[in-house]
């Protein structure tokens, strides 16, 4: 695995020494399932960029569309009108920004603008999209999801969950670097709960580390207030702050590089402490 992953302007310590990178979260949709209206309007979104980089994120990840489990799917206008006057303004924030994106339409217009990685729960399948980021410097973010988000958490199977998802991670990988793809520029994201039960989440938990090992890249964990935390804690997702931040302990301690969350300030804090005890 590479010790390093190149953002398009910037390279990202994500070795086995060092203290996992920090994904901050930005929505900015009326919908998402923790803060949808909270970021919508373009002055309480860059106000939370500039929050979260005085937090200590080291990845600002932009979403314009919804993927919570039977969301509705948006036009790619409807999508850029909501994104890329935010990806602009955050050009020149200091730190890498990510747009979180299935449709080639906006990855394109996210990447003239200045975005680094481009972050695809649909892992770069849709038509023209592998072709519109291979030949740019961005980072590359492949995320499992079986299905679609209308339909993935439709009673979801797996054979075998954990051999199923490193299998699809390494050949979509392997089909990046095939086509010339530099190696460090991927990491791959196991989906946690696109299209699998709380029991799929746990198994693939428990096995970031040979998820790391077998696909040969960094590996990427978004549990953040997830409805597998509230099936463990009983918790409304207001209230599931403890059990991400537990949760992106544990992340770590499997072998996860990055972890993606709401709570950059206090995931951040937490990781210092894993990191020292360490």
């Amino acid at each position: 695995m590479n010790s390093y992953l190149q953002c398009g302007r910037f390279r990202l310590p994500v070795g086995l020494s060092d203290r996992p990178v920090v994904m901050g979260i930005l929505n900015v949709t009326p919908d998402s399932f923790s803060d949808g209206g909270r970021f919508c309007d373009f002055d309480t979104a860059m106000r939370r960029a500039e929050a979260m980089i005085a937090e200590g994120v080291d990845i600002i990840d932009v979403g314009g569309e919804s993927t919570r489990p039977g969301a509705d799917s948006l036009s790619a206008q409807q999508e850029l009108d909501r994104v890329m006057p935010v990806v602009e303004a955050l050009r020149e924030c200091g730190k890498p920004v990510s747009v979180d994106t299935s449709k080639p339409e906006v990855m394109r217009a996210a990447l003239q603008s200045g975005a680094d990685m481009i972050n695809d729960v649909h892992c770069f399948l849709q038509e023209g999209a592998q072709e519109v980021v291979r030949n740019s410097s961005c980072g590359l973010c492949l995320v499992h999801m079986q299905r679609q988000p209308q339909t993935m958490q439709e009673n979801p199977h797996y054979a075998d969950v954990v051999s199923e998802v490193i299998a699809f991670l390494s050949a979509r990988a392997k089909a990046f670097t095939e086509i010339g793809v530099a190696p460090d520029r991927i990491c791959v994201d196991p989906g946690f709960g696109f299209g699998k039960t709380l029991a799929h989440n746990l198994a693939l938990l428990r096995s970031l580390d040979r998820l790391r090992d077998a696909a040969g890249f960094p590996v990427l964990a978004g549990m953040s207030r997830k409805s597998m935390l509230g099936a463990i804690t009983g918790r409304a997702v207001e209230d599931r702050q403890p059990a991400s931040l537990a949760g992106a302990v544990v992340a770590a301690e499997r072998g996860a590089r990055i972890i993606r969350v709401h709570d950059v300030a206090q995931t951040v804090d937490a990781l210092k402490v894993w990191q020292a005890a360490r």
